[in-house]
């Protein structure tokens, strides 16, 4: 983190937004606050070209195709912890 990082926001916190700021769903304030860190802040600037990266990749990668017998085993488990029986 960069020692003279804007009050308010320090690394982590940029981390934890670093999505909603892609969307563009951070209201003015905070997008204007995070934005502010990223002048002070080399590492944030090069952990968020990473994200970037990462999501411009992901449009091409596919989910593994999961069996019918998995997907039944999945479902019951997600019924039962919805009845709050699984442990």
């Amino acid at each position: 983190m960069a020692a003279d990082a804007p009050i308010g926001l320090v690394c982590k916190q940029l981390v934890e937004q670093v999505t909603d700021y892609l969307e563009r769903a951070l209201p003015p304030d905070d997008r204007a606050r995070f934005e502010q860190h990223l002048l002070l802040c080399d590492a944030c600037v090069s952990y968020l070209d990473q994200v970037r990266a990462g999501v411009a990749l992901a449009p091409g990668l596919a989910p593994p195709p999961v069996d019918e017998a998995t997907r039944g085993k999945l479902l019951e488990a997600f019924r039962q912890l919805k009845r709050g029986g699984a442990r």
